[in-house]
């Protein structure tokens, strides 16, 4: 399972307004600034998104790997997933594949694609299995 991921960006106010806006929709609206000078030396400053009490998603001021990433996202239903894909377009993002079953993976396999300000590939997606009682 994983705990957390940081991407370096190249605006990170810019990229703040983006991903406050982008994962809104799926619930994700926890922020939290982390000072890097409360850590190790030459830590960087973060900024985190999170929800449910965990802050899991991170962006620190760097340059910018573009597409080395994707980064996928729970949606809790295919109305999330489109939502979230107009924020990210209204918002910068790039299209990269908009929502629709993905029926290379699975019939129930419903997501779509953006790219960030910085080149990200972003994935918001929404698979029914995951979400049974």
């Amino acid at each position: 399972m994983l705990d957390h991921i940081f991407i370096s960006v190249s605006d990170v106010e810019r990229s703040i307004l983006f991903y406050t806006a982008t994962l809104t929709p799926l619930g994700i609206t926890a922020r939290l600034d982390y000072d890097g000078k409360d850590g190790p030396p030459g830590h960087s400053d973060l900024k985190g998104f999170g929800a449910n009490g965990r802050v899991f998603f991170w962006l620190r001021e760097g340059v910018a790997q573009g597409r080395a990433v994707h980064v996928g996202f729970v949606a809790n239903s295919k109305a999330e997933v489109k939502a979230a894909y107009t924020a990210a377009m209204g918002n910068g993002a790039v299209d990269n594949g908009p929502p629709s079953t993905r029926l290379h993976y699975d019939p129930n396999y419903y997501a779509a694609n953006v790219l960030d300000p910085d080149g990200y590939r972003l994935e918001f997606v929404y698979k029914n299995w995951q979400h049974t009682q």
